[in-house]
């Protein structure tokens, strides 16, 4: 298996939330999420290309084991710890960590997508989002965040501004906004006291169906 690169500290991570639980990537997530990908709309505020379904299982495993990034696909907590449906049919988008200055391991660029239509505008991508600060901050050691968003997606800036963000920089050229968050002491209690509901479990322990034995 090679070394365990730093980040690879949440494969076996579950962040359950009140209206969210984040999982890691594994490739039973792939097909739905190939499927997501295909969609134009999503190609354009993702700023991706398509690809096929055995480039993205090829994406998925780099995903897992490179150092610089940590990926949770966001599950429907109702639908998920209701246990009536396997991973795929509650997956809602994803959310991702990149440590992307070499020089400085505490800043991180943040990313979210909320895939399914049916669930934007209803604090699935702001509790989502949450989680994963306080996990950055908490477990990776994260003081600073970055948000790198398309100019024209004027609801994902909005929610970065409500979540303290500040808008840093434009970038006319890829017609997109920077948007940064410093951890201080306030911001970070700020944010602990936001996700003080959220259960860290492991993923295997979660994956048990409950109940089974009448309790």
């Amino acid at each position: 298996p090679g070394d365990a690169g730093a980040m690879r500290i949440n494969q076996n991570t579950v962040l359950q939330g009140k209206r969210v639980t984040l999982v890691p990537y594994t490739s039973a997530h792939v097909p739905r999420y190939h499927e997501w990908m295909q969609s134009e709309e999503l190609q354009r505020l993702t700023a991706s290309e398509p690809l096929s379904l055995e480039q993205e299982y090829e994406m998925q495993r780099s995903w897992r084991d490179d150092a610089d990034k940590c990926t949770f696909i966001v599950l429907d907590t109702e639908r998920w710890s209701g246990q009536a449906c396997g991973d795929e049919d509650c997956m809602v988008g994803d959310v991702n960590l990149f440590l992307t200055d070499t020089e400085d391991p505490t800043l991180g660029e943040i990313e979210i997508m909320i895939a399914e239509p049916s669930y934007r505008g209803k604090g699935f991508g702001k509790e989502a989002t949450l989680m994963m600060m306080s996990y950055g901050v908490t477990e990776l050691g994260i003081t600073k965040f970055e948000a790198k968003i398309g100019q024209e997606n004027e609801a994902s800036i909005c929610m970065f501004k409500k979540l303290h963000f500040k808008e840093v920089a434009v970038n006319s050229v890829f017609q997109e906004v920077t948007l940064r968050l410093d951890v201080s002491d306030p911001e970070r209690q700020w944010l602990l006291d936001q996700t003080n509901h959220m259960e860290k479990k492991s993923y295997t322990e979660a994956k048990q169906p409950s109940g089974v034995l009448g309790t």
